[in-house]
């Protein structure tokens, strides 16, 4: 090979990948409610017009202490779920939304193949054994998107600097609606930034502790979002 031209290919590629590093954003964000106190389990997405090419891969909802684990689960379409059971006791997973109709039938340990979530949506999991378990999958047609933590926080990191369309999503959002939240500027210097979620009165209601109808109110509020 032609030496300096060697040297020119090498030198043209680490600009461009000290370009790409200079190029990436991240943004920190903190999610709440309309009182400002920090929600858990709120998902935020992002998009923009220039699309990424994402890879295939594998996302995990387990099963622990009689919960699902993590309570929500955000995928983006195409993605393949495994459904593992970490109790020392039998579970039978099951939905019945439209975004993705399924069943794992009694089983423990975990299922050799993984449930393939291919519509996005929300998608309202539930356990035929214990009905106090309600569990969500929220497959999203974004590139981008991240859950926020028991202290209402999540980081996105190594995004292209520019404009995205930013939306929300909680299980107790009104009518089990994603919410829009604007635009949002990242630059190269990152961004931290605050997004209100307006949420469904709760009613005076209770985590369940006991085999109630958890898992039919979470799934009639799903359904009638997507009809």
């Amino acid at each position: 090979m032609n030496k300096p031209l060697y040297l020119s290919t090498l030198s043209l590629l680490g600009m461009l990948l000290f370009s790409t590093t200079l190029s990436a954003a991240s943004l920190q964000a903190e999610l709440v409610d309309s009182e400002g106190q920090p929600l858990a389990n709120a998902v935020l997405t992002l998009r923009s017009e220039v699309a990424p090419v994402v890879a295939p891969v594998t996302a995990v909802m387990d099963q622990i202490s009689q919960q699902f684990a993590p309570n929500v689960l955000a995928v983006r379409s195409g993605t393949a779920v495994s459904f593992p059971n970490s109790d020392n006791i039998r579970h039978h997973v099951y939905s019945f939304s439209l975004a993705k109709r399924f069943e794992l039938r009694l089983y423990q340990g975990t299922p050799s193949e993984p449930v393939v979530f291919d519509k996005p949506g929300v998608v309202v999991l539930g356990c035929n054994i214990h009905d106090w378990m309600v569990g969500y999958v929220y497959v999203t047609d974004d590139p981008w998107f991240a859950v926020s933590d028991a202290q209402g926080k999540l980081n996105l990191e190594q995004l292209p600097a520019g404009t995205y369309t930013a939306s929300l999503w909680h299980p107790q959002a009104p009518d089990m609606l994603p919410q829009d939240a604007g635009q949002v500027q990242l630059t190269e210097a990152g961004s931290l930034q605050r997004f209100t979620l307006s949420m469904q009165a709760p009613g005076g209601q209770t985590a369940p502790s006991a085999p109630v109808s958890a898992f039919g109110d979470a799934f009639k509020k799903a359904r009638d979002a997507a009809q």
